[in-house]
């Protein structure tokens, strides 16, 4: 069974051609908390890393699942350059269950958040090609079984940028608002957020205070209406897995 958390799809399509070869089931972390996993062999979890760390909801789901014990277990991070601290903060997570995480490894992909500074995400369309080959490898070894740790270390800058009041600071940058001027109210975004932090009120979308910066919102938004890092969001720089459509990811 494959576990996955994914805002515009990397990680799903990850999840997807790793289980494939294996013959293994994929099921979002929100299925898997009413889930029965007792009678699986191997476990896997595949998410983003986000501010050199773990996603927010990923830290927050993880503890509410019920993981076997004496599974296989491995982690593979999808992420713009480095995993940070996402491994070693899950593998502390399931520690806490008596879980041992077996495999660890990253396989890089746009970086969703590049609209945020700029930059758009499309660009780096490149990294599926070079890094093709790093999927090859992972699916081989989680099919034999191995025992290896990659990218698992504590990162100083990653704990930092997640803790305390510099973390609100930090999360600032990438958290979403919505350009009332061009909401028209079509509920997209609702219906895209993986943490139900998005509602309609008075025909427009408004952004709670649980948002775990995944930018579903931005990227799918088909009027462009919700912004991050204050810049107004343009068309070509919205961004999804090329293989994940919206529907993929629709929860509701």
């Amino acid at each position: 069974m494959i576990l996955y958390f994914s805002g515009t799809g990397n990680s799903l399509a990850i999840a997807r051609k790793i289980a494939e070869p294996l013959g293994e089931q994929v099921i979002s972390m929100y299925d898997a908390l009413t889930a029965d996993l007792s009678g699986e062999k191997r476990i896997g979890l595949v998410f983003p890393t986000y501010w050199l760390d773990a996603p927010l909801a990923v830290k927050a789901l993880i503890p509410r699942i019920v993981f076997p014990k004496d599974a296989y277990t491995f982690v593979v991070i999808t992420c713009g350059a480095q995993t940070n601290n996402a491994v070693w903060t899950v593998r502390r997570l399931l520690k806490r269950q008596g879980v041992n995480v077996d495999y660890c490894h990253k396989i890089r992909v746009p970086d969703t958040s590049a609209l945020a500074f700029g930059r758009n995400p499309n660009d780096q369309a490149w990294k599926f090609g070079k890094f093709a080959g790093r999927q090859d490898t992972i699916v081989a070894d989680l099919a034999a079984g191995k025992h290896q740790l990659h990218f698992a270390g504590f990162d100083p800058l990653g704990w930092l940028l997640n803790a305390g009041s510099l973390a609100k600071k930090s999360y600032r940058l990438t958290t979403p608002v919505v350009n009332t001027d061009r909401c028209i109210g079509c509920n997209t975004c609702v219906r895209v957020c993986p943490q139900e932090n998005i509602v309609l009120s008075d025909s427009k979308a408004h952004i709670g205070d649980n948002c775990t910066l995944c930018l579903g919102c931005v990227h799918f938004c088909p009027h462009q209406a919700v912004e991050v890092g204050n810049r107004p969001t343009h068309k070509d720089y919205q961004y999804h897995h090329p293989q994940i459509k919206l529907k993929d990811l629709l929860l509701r």
